[in-house]
């Protein structure tokens, strides 16, 4: 028989608008240390970016956090004696092969590592990742694109899940900080 392998935590929070998703990523920065990697997916738009701003001020990073989609990796060194965030985007690599040509697995030890569009491609980087799919609402039907009233601010939701032995551990302090409860 096949062992299946099951998620150590599994959370879904809708979050309304980009300063709430800002704030979300402050709470889940309370949450990590050197070693832990995220995984972030969702369309364009999403807020994928937003989120790690949030990382980022929460573990308080030298900054702006901006999209690395042209530089493909970004390092902001901690301001105050924590953990470097590396932040990347996947977004132009089409491989693991092309993932390991960054190097980001020496970063990943001694750093918070988010990789936006990482999904399939950088999950094999830590023993243990955070997954978070953003999923914004769907377009009004009847609108078309210059039309649809969409401002970057609806409510999103995050379904959050923890693999590996890091989030064992951590699953009840996420759940408690992705709530927003103390």
């Amino acid at each position: 028989m096949q062992d299946v392998v099951r998620p150590a935590l599994e959370v879904s929070v809708t979050v309304a608008g980009a300063d709430r998703m800002r704030e979300l990523g402050e709470r889940l920065a309370g949450l990590l240390r050197a070693g832990d990697l995220i995984v972030l997916s969702g369309p364009l738009g999403a807020g994928k970016t937003t989120l790690t701003q949030g990382i980022g001020t929460g573990l308080g990073v030298r900054g702006p956090v901006t999209s690395p989609t042209f530089v493909i990796a970004r390092v902001h060194p901690s301001l105050r004696g924590g953990p470097a965030l590396v932040h990347a985007d996947a977004y132009r690599l089409g491989s693991r092969a092309e993932i390991d040509d960054l190097d980001l697995d020496t970063d990943v030890d001694s750093s918070v590592t988010v990789v936006e569009w990482g999904e399939n491609l950088a999950e094999g980087l830590a023993p243990s990742f955070l997954e978070i799919t953003i999923v914004p609402p769907p377009p009004p039907a009847a609108a078309g694109p210059a039309e649809s009233g969409r401002d970057g601010d609806e409510p999103r939701t995050l379904r959050v899940t923890g693999w590996g032995p890091r989030w064992e551990l951590a699953a009840q302090a996420a759940r408690a900080a992705l709530s927003g409860t103390p």
